[in-house]
């Protein structure tokens, strides 16, 4: 048959079945009382750890939050970094391209052989002008003096040097004008090394956007010319705008 325990006072104590008795000696029953009060604070705290749990797991799913934020501003910043880079590169590539524009212009055309000659080139189209229009004018002066002497003779013989001078003259004058044939092929020289210039610096312009975007970094064109120098433009081209024509200029002695 079972066998019944009995149950001690200090049990049904704890268990808050049966008040504490007080004792009758001062010195004993507040010990009793406070020796109850810490076996109940120990019960209390045997019973605390399923709220802990879930406080420590509150906790970490705040945690795991937390970091799956900073992961994402993380990837967001890896993507902003990735499309700066790409971009860094295409500004690497533009600079190295426009530095072989530069280099080519510089030892092809600036700095170079090529420029001396064009240099060479452009003096011997002045000095070949400059000599063949003064052997025109001799020409043309000494035939205008042999056609006056020889309205003036009547010996046969003199009229005959006179006339094969005149034909001298007009001979030399022909020559002269050979000048035209020589300066010609010079300029076109001067206007194939202008013309590989002007190539290289359109690539230059296509590499950084283009003429539209180059003309809006463009200063604004000033005429700090003065007095007479400001209305001096030299000869005008066909099709050029803001000139007096001859016809302007007789009317205005009309």
């Amino acid at each position: 048959m079972p066998i019944h325990r009995r149950r001690f006072r200090i049990e049904e104590a704890v268990a808050g079945d049966m008040p504490i008795a007080s004792v009758a000696d001062g010195d004993v029953g507040p010990m009793h009382q406070e020796i109850m009060n810490e076996l109940r604070a120990i019960r209390s705290q045997m019973a605390a750890p399923s709220g802990v749990a879930l406080e420590i797991g509150a906790s970490v799913e705040r945690e795991a939050a937390d970091t799956h934020a900073m992961l994402e501003t993380y990837r967001a910043q890896i993507e902003q970094c990735e499309k700066l880079k790409v971009e860094l590169d295409l500004i690497y590539d533009a600079i190295n391209r426009t530095k072989r524009e530069i280099a080519v212009l510089h030892g092809k055309s600036f700095s170079g052989e090529e420029m001396a000659k064009v240099n060479g080139e452009l003096g011997a189209v002045v000095g070949g002008t400059e000599e063949a229009t003064q052997q025109i004018l001799e020409a043309a002066e000494a035939i205008d003096q042999s056609a006056s002497a020889l309205m003036k003779v009547n010996s046969p013989d003199q009229q005959k040097l006179l006339s094969e001078e005149i034909q001298e003259r007009v001979v030399s004058i022909f020559e002269a004008c050979n000048f035209q044939d020589l300066t010609g092929q010079r300029i076109k020289k001067v206007m194939t090394t202008m013309k590989f210039i002007e190539n290289h610096i359109t690539v230059m312009m296509d590499i950084w956007g283009g003429v539209d975007a180059i003309k809006a970094h463009a200063p604004p064109v000033v005429d700090t010319r003065e007095g007479d120098d400001k209305l001096l433009n030299g000869p005008k081209l066909d099709g050029d705008v803001g000139h007096a024509s001859q016809d302007d200029i007789d009317a205005l002695f009309d």
